[in-house]
């Protein structure tokens, strides 16, 4: 992260990972996010985490009615359903790992929103709306990390 920008995800504030959006509590394993995500994950969640990925107004729209469809995310008062939940925790996840792969709020984004041939010509963020795709991506990132053949 640049130096002159402040680091929220040591602050504690909307987005630390392991914060999911502004769950009211810390998260410190993988058992706490799974019984948050099980729970259902505040509604806020959804939009602070379309927040931080998307670079524009456009592309947040797209993603936020991928992520829960508009007629039932306006049933939804305070908390998402498991499933919907698990699609956020799913592109944050994905979101937090191409962060750490390339240094790089923005590297970051333009990689999720860029078609990639290793993808088969898909864009990663496209990609990790589903489990399987998910898992092609964070495959790609870790190959990357670690400059193995992709």
């Amino acid at each position: 992260m640049p130096p002159n920008e402040p680091d929220d995800r040591r602050a504690g504030r909307g987005t630390d990972p392991r914060r999911q959006g502004g769950a009211q509590r810390e998260v410190r394993s993988l058992g706490d996010l799974q019984r948050l995500v099980a729970n259902g994950l505040p509604v806020r969640a959804l939009d602070r985490t379309v927040e931080y990925i998307a670079s524009s107004p456009r592309e947040a729209v797209r993603l936020r009615d991928r992520l829960v469809p508009p007629a039932t995310r306006k049933r939804r008062k305070q908390r998402l359903k498991p499933a919907e939940s698990e699609r956020v925790e799913r592109v944050a996840r994905v979101m937090a790992l191409a962060e750490e792969v390339w240094e790089s709020r923005e590297d970051a984004r333009q990689f999720l929103t860029t078609p990639h041939a290793l993808l088969g010509g898909e864009r990663p963020l496209d990609l990790a709306q589903s489990e399987l795709g998910a898992r092609r991506v964070e495959d790609l990132l870790w190959r990357l990390e670690y400059s193995l053949p992709a």
